[in-house]
């Protein structure tokens, strides 16, 4: 079974080319939903997280304090580069266990980071979703109404451009709202179903 990934910047469009592989039966793993319900639920992770950011990250009802945890990462690289050293290799984990229990020609793993972890490599190959800032920008303010502009650019700022990212991928779908996406997808789901087969 071949192991494939699929990343982009936000806003790029992962999840739709993701819901379109769904509907071709394609085993789809959001890592970032999977991360939040691992950091409720795999009693390892809890303790990484309360030894280094305290108790409070953590509510009283066990659930995690996402607020508090924002607020201690979201200006401190140094920190959010910890957190991230606990969810990743449990993510990766999780995933590998995930997968044993498909049955499919391929199986997709959904992730922003998938490069920048270089968690790209245990995959047999990558797809990258791009689209230009202008639509990436305007598709996130329309969707998280909880973020303003400047916010939203922020966080694009940080992230790898898609030019380096496009040195590590096998195939990029050009999300610009020129080029249609289902025929790209399909072009790719039929040549990943063709490389499964040998």
């Amino acid at each position: 079974m071949l192991k494939v990934g699929i990343t982009g910047g936000i806003g790029s469009g992962k999840s739709v080319v993701c819901r379109i592989l769904s509907i071709l039966n394609v085993p789809v793993y959001d890592a970032d939903n999977r991360a939040k319900i691992l950091m409720n639920s795999n009693q390892h992770l809890i303790t990484q997280v309360k030894t280094e950011f305290g108790e409070e990250a953590y509510l009283s009802n066990g659930e995690l304090n996402r607020t508090v945890l924002a607020g201690k990462v979201f200006d401190n690289p140094e920190k959010l580069e910890k957190l991230n050293s606990f969810v990743h290799p449990a993510v990766r984990e999780d995933f590998h266990a995930w997968s044993k229990l498909q049955a499919s020609k391929y199986v997709v793993k959904e992730a922003a980071l998938l490069i920048e972890t270089g968690s790209y490599k245990e995959l047999d190959k990558l797809i990258l979703v791009k689209a230009p800032y202008s639509i990436k920008l305007e598709r996130i303010l329309r969707r998280d109404d909880h973020r303003n502009e400047d916010q939203v650019k922020s966080i694009m700022e940080r992230q790898m451009k898609d030019e380096e990212k496009e040195k590590c991928a096998d195939f990029i779908i050009n999300n610009d709202e020129s080029h249609p996406i289902l025929s790209q997808v399909l072009q790719i789901h039929a040549e990943l179903e063709q490389k499964a087969l040998h």
